[in-house]
């Protein structure tokens, strides 16, 4: 009997070490999805990658991990960093700065997006972030970059940590605004080529706007601005947005509703845009990298980000699970060791899932059974998405999922009640 006794308890840690160990929250990150529904829409762009702002799935990806010059929405990362930093009190947005020598000299070239900077006026944070994003002025975004670290260098430093921290590891970031290094005369990064631009991955793009939305959705009040007035002291300059897609714009679309972000443009580069709308609900992020760029009038990015919106929007149905719904065939997890054996499990939290049309929702849980005790409203396993027409990923190359939590409590059972399973079996 004591034999039979010890296997037991033998067999019920092994089991409990199993259950633990089937965590898919163990499993290392893939690589983002590459190409996706590329056939079923012919986008004349090098790159693209269209995704669920708040899932991140994958809606559409062309050569969505080829790293490519991204021009000015390097100036994405910028603006994450000042918001992080006023957020974090390090800068208030009535600090003022003034630009270095190099700085206002890049400032002043015409032949850039600029507002023009004087060494001898000093700027509040507010005017130059506002002049990042809407005029996409170089010399603003350096300002920006000089505020917050000292110098560009520093700053660069600071971006790559950023991005790094996120997953991404194939950045290759040199500046704070996305101008070749050649072009920022004295502020240019040591050691490197005049030809070297910073390069980003469509997908690695969406990963940044995804966040810069996730965490400051604030932004868009100011991506959204079509025109404002930049007060330089004896003069004031007019600052019209890039983006062209805004309302009442030449490249305004009256079913998508853009309200940002931000524009690229280099001749190495190209035409790039990462756009956002929200529409019937639901917000989506697009990237486009390398749209033609025949001269400064060329709406080719925009009429390539339209395609894709519209893309989404005609072919997939949004469908909406909300938190605390219980799903037919996945509404229960076995509970080996709990007074009862098994424990009914509903959505932690609401979830949206694009299905192309035509396909069905398919759910299945992550785990079979999971160890007692099981705590009402704390998350057992993950549901897992999928449709008829495949597997559903996300940017970071993992399935879509969303937590399952239990809906009531459920200890463990006593020591005799759990060897009495594990020798004949629950009853």
């Amino acid at each position: 009997m004591f034999r039979r006794f010890k296997k037991a308890l033998i067999s019920a840690a092994a089991a409990a070490s199993l259950v633990l160990a089937g965590s898919p929250f163990a499993s290392q990150a893939q690589a983002a999805v590459s190409s996706y529904q590329e056939k079923s829409l012919d986008l004349d762009v090098k790159g693209a990658i269209a995704i669920d702002a708040e899932t991140g799935q994958v809606l559409y990806a062309k050569n969505a991990n080829e790293p490519r010059s991204i021009a000015s929405m390097t100036k994405l990362i910028t603006t994450y960093l000042t918001l992080q930093a006023v957020k974090q009190g390090k800068l208030s947005w009535t600090d003022k700065v003034s630009p270095t020598k190099a700085i206002a000299k890049v400032s002043q070239n015409t032949e850039y997006s600029n507002v023009p900077l004087y060494t001898d006026h000093s700027y509040t944070i507010k005017q130059l972030y506002q002049a990042t994003l809407i005029e996409s002025a170089n010399g603003a975004a350096m300002t920006l970059a000089k505020a917050i670290s000292g110098d560009q260098v520093a700053f660069v430093k600071k971006m790559r940590s950023l991005v790094q921290s996120w997953g991404i590891d194939d950045a290759k970031i040199y500046n704070a605004c996305g101008l070749a290094n050649g072009n920022l005369g004295a502020a240019a990064y040591p050691g490197i080529g005049k030809n070297v631009e910073n390069e980003l991955s469509a997908s690695d793009m969406a990963i940044i706007t995804k966040h810069l939305l996730d965490d400051f959705p604030e932004v868009i009040d100011t991506t959204s601005v079509k025109t404002m007035t930049f007060d330089n002291g004896s003069t004031k300059n007019t600052m019209t947005n890039w983006n062209w897609m805004l309302p009442g714009m030449s490249a305004y679309y009256a079913d998508l509703p853009v309200d940002g972000l931000k524009t690229g443009t280099t001749d190495k580069a190209g035409a790039c845009f990462a756009g956002t709308v929200k529409k019937n609900g639901h917000r989506i992020i697009t990237i486009v990298l390398g749209a033609k760029h025949v001269n400064s009038n060329d709406p080719s990015r925009f009429v390539q980000t339209a395609k894709l919106m519209h893309f989404v929007y005609s072919s997939y149905n949004a469908i909406t699970l909300a938190k605390g719904s219980s799903i037919s065939g996945a509404s229960t997890v076995k509970v080996p060791e709990g007074k009862s054996t098994s424990s009914k499990v509903v959505l932690g939290k609401t979830v949206t899932i694009w299905a192309l049309k035509g396909s069905k929702v398919k759910t299945s849980l992550s785990k079979a059974a999971v160890a007692a005790p099981v705590v009402k409203g704390k998350a057992v396993a993950s549901y897992r998405f999928a449709t008829t027409s495949g597997k559903l990923e996300t940017l970071s190359g993992k399935q879509l999922t969303t937590t399952a939590v239990a809906v009531q409590d459920n200890a463990q059972a006593n020591i005799f009640v759990r060897i009495w399973r594990s020798l004949f079996g629950a009853k």
